[in-house]
C-alpha cells in the first residue's frame, strides 16, 4: 500500500465544507474555484494551503488551474464539487442544452481536460428524483463518451449516518476513468432512533444529539461583546466526546487533516441575535421539537437532532434569510457556531463575522464529516495508506479576511462584485432575526 498524500480539486467549493473533508481523509486539495469572493476570503483563510481561483468554472481552464496551484503536471486523483443545476430543466430534448444547467456541463469539460482518476458530484435529492432522472442519464451519457464511468447505484447519503448531528440528505454520483474500479459508498457509521444503538448492529454508534453537539458552548447571551463582534476569550464547558473532537482535545486516529495552531479559550462565530420581545416570547413558549408557528422556525429537541440548515439567497435569487432553528433552552436563533457544531465544523474553522454570510456559508456546505465518508471510500480504491503531517497552520489576519463586505472581497480578487448579487435586507425580517 502506497505512502502518500493525493491530490485532489475543488471545483464549487463554497467556504470548504467538501474541502475539510476530503483533507480530513487523507487528501491535499490544492486548487478550489468558487464564483462568490466572500466565500472565496474565507476559505483562503481555513486552507492558506490552497490556491482559491474566485471565478465561474465557465471562465476556469484546467491549465489556469494546474498553473495558478502547486499541481502543475502531477496526477490529479479526485476532483468533487456540487454544481448547482438550476431547476434541472426539462424543457426541450436534451436537459444539458439548457443555459440554467450549464454549470454540470464545465465540470464535466474540466473533468476531462483535468483527467482525475475519480470525480464526486453532491447535490440536492430531487436530482435523482421522478423526470429528473432523464437529467441524470444525460450526464452518464455525458462521462461515458469523454471515457469516464458513473456508479450505477447513486445514493442519497444522511449525514446523520455519518456521525452529523443533523437530518441531512444528499445525492452522491461517484465516477472513475473508464478502467479503474469504482469506489464502494460509505457504510453507515452512525444511527439515530429514538437515542438508542441500533441494535441489529454493534458496529453502528448512536448519532451525536444536539445537546452532545452543542452542550460545552459559552451562551452567547451573557456576553455583551457580542452584540458587536462575533468572537470572545471564555471558559467553555464540560464537552461530550463529540464537542471534544471538534475542540481539537482529543486524537482522532483517521482524521488526517493538517493541525491549525488557534487559542482553545476563543469563542468564534457568536454575535448575538437581538430579538424583539414577542418574538422572545413566542421562542420560549414553542416546545422544543417543534415548529413556532409565526416564524415556522424549528426548535430543536436537545435529545433529537438538527432539522436541515439551510442557507440564505442574494438579491438575484430572491433574497431569502433562511429560517434558523431556535436554540433548544434559550429563546433565540442559534449562533453561527452552534450551527457550525451541528454540521461538524471543528472549532477553529472560522466563518464571516456576520450572521447572514456565516448561516449561508454553512448552509451551503456539505457536512465536512459527510464529505470525509465519501472521500475514505476513494482513499480505499486509491489503494493508499494517507501520510499525517507534522505541519501547523497558524490562521492570522482575521480582520483583513473575516469581515470584508463584497466589494472589498470583490476589490482583493480582481472581479467585478456584480456578478454575485447583493442581499437586499427587508424590515420585517431583519427586526425579526
Amino acid at each position: 500500500m502506497n505512502q502518500k498524500r493525493p491530490i485532489a480539486v475543488d471545483l464549487f467549493a463554497g467556504a470548504g465544507g467538501m474541502t475539510l473533508g476530503f483533507e480530513q481523509a487523507g487528501f491535499d486539495v490544492l486548487a478550489s474555484v468558487e464564483i462568490d469572493p466572500i466565500h472565496c476570503i474565507i476559505h483562503e483563510y481555513n486552507f492558506p494551503f490552497c490556491t482559491v481561483i474566485c471565478r465561474s468554472l465557465e471562465n476556469v481552464s484546467a491549465r489556469e488551474i494546474r498553473a495558478l496551484s502547486k499541481i502543475g503536471n502531477q496526477t490529479i486523483d479526485v476532483v468533487f464539487g456540487g454544481p448547482p443545476c438550476q431547476g434541472f430543466s426539462l424543457i426541450g430534448k436534451r436537459c444539458l442544452e439548457d443555459e440554467r444547467n450549464a454549470l454540470i456541463k464545465h465540470f464535466i469539460r474540466l473533468v476531462l481536460e483535468l483527467q482525475p482518476k475519480y470525480f464526486v458530484i453532491e447535490n440536492v435529492p430531487g436530482m435523482a428524483i421522478g423526470k429528473h432522472q432523464k437529467f441524470l442519464e444525460e450526464i452518464f451519457d455525458e462521462f461515458r463518451e469523454i471515457g469516464y464511468q458513473v456508479h450505477p447505484n447513486y445514493r442519497i447519503l444522511n449525514a446523520a449516518n455519518y456521525g452529523v448531528p443533523q437530518n441531512r440528505e444528499r445525492l452522491f454520483l461517484i465516477g472513475s476513468q473508464l478502467g479503474l474500479p469504482l469506489p464502494n459508498y460509505p457504510q453507515i457509521i452512525t444511527e439515530f432512533k429514538n437515542n438508542k444503538v441500533n441494535e441489529t448492529n454493534i458496529n453502528i454508534l448512536k448519532t451525536p444529539t444536539v445537546l452532545e453537539a452543542i452542550q460545552d458552548l459559552p451562551e452567547a447571551n451573557n456576553y455583551p461583546e457580542l452584540n458587536y463582534q462575533d468572537w470572545v476569550i471564555t471558559d467553555y464547558g464540560e464537552a461530550s466526546n463529540y464537542g471534544k473532537k471538534l475542540r481539537n482535545l482529543s486524537k482522532i486516529d483517521d482524521d488526517y487533516s493538517y493541525k491549525r495552531d488557534y487559542d482553545f479559550k476563543l469563542l468564534t462565530g457568536s454575535l448575538r441575535t437581538n430579538h424583539n420581545q414577542t418574538s422572545i416570547y413566542r421562542f420560549a413558549k414553542t416546545p422544543q421539537g417543534k415548529i413556532e408557528p409565526v416564524s415556522r422556525f424549528y426548535k430543536l429537541h436537545p435529545d433529537g437532532l438538527c432539522n436541515t440548515l439551510r442557507a440564505g439567497t442574494p438579491s438575484n435569487r430572491g433574497a431569502h434569510t433562511s429560517p434558523r432553528p431556535i436554540h433548544p433552552f434559550t429563546p433565540r436563533c442559534i449562533t453561527v457556531r452552534e450551527a457550525a457544531r451541528l454540521h461538524s465544523y471543528p472549532d477553529w474553522f472560522r466563518f464571516h463575522v456576520t450572521k447572514w454570510h456565516g448561516f449561508r456559508q454553512i448552509g451551503n456546505s456539505v457536512p465536512p464529516l459527510l464529505a470525509k465518508a465519501v472521500a475514505e471510500e476513494i482513499i480505499k480504491i486509491l489503494d493508499i495508506n494517507p501520510l499525517k503531517s507534522n505541519a501547523i497552520y497558524y490562521l492570522e489576519n482575521e480582520q483583513k479576511y473575516l469581515s470584508f463586505n463584497l466589494s472589498q472581497a470583490s476589490q482583493y480578487y480582481g472581479v467585478d462584485p456584480k456578478i454575485f448579487g447583493t442581499r437586499i435586507r427587508k424590515n420585517s425580517q431583519e427586526k425579526q432575526l
